[in-house]
């Protein structure tokens, strides 16, 4: 790979990473405290408790910077593989909305049924309408920034390359 499609490769999973951890994070702080009267402080906390479990909701600002941290991270996993599977899964090329439904479903869904579970977070029972409200707004917030940035990456890029 030539050194100026590195960069262009680089920008593009920046964009992507920073758009979709940002727009998801900005959502989750802004609906769940409107929809269900959640302190974003506890939201955070929440995601730390994936590595320190019920410690997390006992740490302050430490443990939801690192809630932050650690949702950022998980949004690269997510960036990373979406890059990394969509040259090879034509359908994705096809249509962006469709892109943006199928990833931001399977991203809600793999999150609901095996990363949460794997984790330290607390257990809850699986409700559809909740469910639903996630994966409606991993769509938005996930899916489709991903799918616009990698379309126009792939896009503009050389055939060949």
């Amino acid at each position: 790979m030539a050194p100026s499609d590195a960069r262009r490769l680089t920008r593009a999973l920046l964009v992507a990473w920073l758009a979709a951890g940002t727009l998801d994070i900005g959502v989750a702080l802004t609906y769940y405290p409107l929809a269900a009267g959640a302190d974003p402080i506890r939201i955070l906390q929440g995601i730390a408790s994936g590595l320190l479990g019920g410690r997390a909701f006992e740490g302050g600002i430490a443990t939801a910077a690192l809630g932050l941290l650690c949702h950022y991270g998980i949004a690269l996993i997510w960036t990373l593989f979406f890059f990394l599977i969509y040259p090879r899964i034509r359908v994705l090329s096809r249509s962006r909305v469709l892109t943006a439904i199928l990833y931001g479903t399977f991203v809600s869904a793999a999150m609901r049924f095996v990363v949460l579970p794997l984790s330290n977070v607390r257990p809850r029972p699986f409700a559809l309408p909740a469910f639903a409200v996630d994966t409606v707004i991993l769509w938005i917030t996930i899916g489709a920034p991903l799918a616009i940035v990698a379309g126009r990456y792939h896009a503009g890029r050389r055939p060949g390359s």
